[in-house]
């Protein structure tokens, strides 16, 4: 269930466009912040929130690899899988990754420290082969500097809401 404040601050995001469902992104950001991620029923709750169809919902979760509609670990960790990545090695490193967490690109850990998502360009090509953990891009990376980016990312908080700010003013 969507909170109070978190519905008010969406309904003052609609207000900053001419048409309210250019609110959209920027709302789901802010419930997934909330909630963790974005159940059907929560997708419903937000879908009534814009007048909108909750399959017109479900189409932006399902589609961006930037929302959940299952609960994901505290550390995202983003592989890219571009070209220019995949021609340095990435295929091999989201391998090593996998089976050094135990996990299948997609899952989330035992413990719930990581989620592995395999994902498009990630804009860091001159970095290749390269992954986002977080919100910090490392790269280029060797199968060696896996254990030591992991255990920094232990340290930090976890992956943040790029529309956090949005909530407080």
């Amino acid at each position: 269930m969507i909170s109070d404040g978190t519905k008010k601050a969406i309904i003052a995001l609609q207000q900053r466009y001419p048409v309210k469902r250019s609110a959209l992104i920027p709302a789901l950001h802010l419930v997934q912040a909330e909630v963790g991620y974005l159940p059907l029923a929560i997708q419903h709750e937000v879908a009534a929130l814009f007048d909108i169809d909750p399959n017109e919902v479900n189409a932006v979760v399902t589609f961006y690899d930037m929302f959940f509609d299952k609960p994901v670990g505290k550390h995202l960790v983003h592989v890219c899988k571009n070209i220019s990545c995949m021609l340095r090695g990435s295929d091999e490193l989201l391998t090593k990754l996998c089976d050094k967490l135990q996990v299948a690109p997609g899952e989330t850990t035992a413990d719930g420290e990581f989620t592995i998502i395999p994902s498009e360009c990630l804009a860091s090509c001159d970095r290749a082969p390269m992954i986002l953990i977080d919100d910090m891009v490392h790269g280029p990376i060797a199968d060696s500097d896996l254990d030591s980016l992991l255990e920094e990312a232990k340290k930090r908080r976890g992956h943040p809401c790029p529309a956090g700010e949005l909530a407080h003013g």
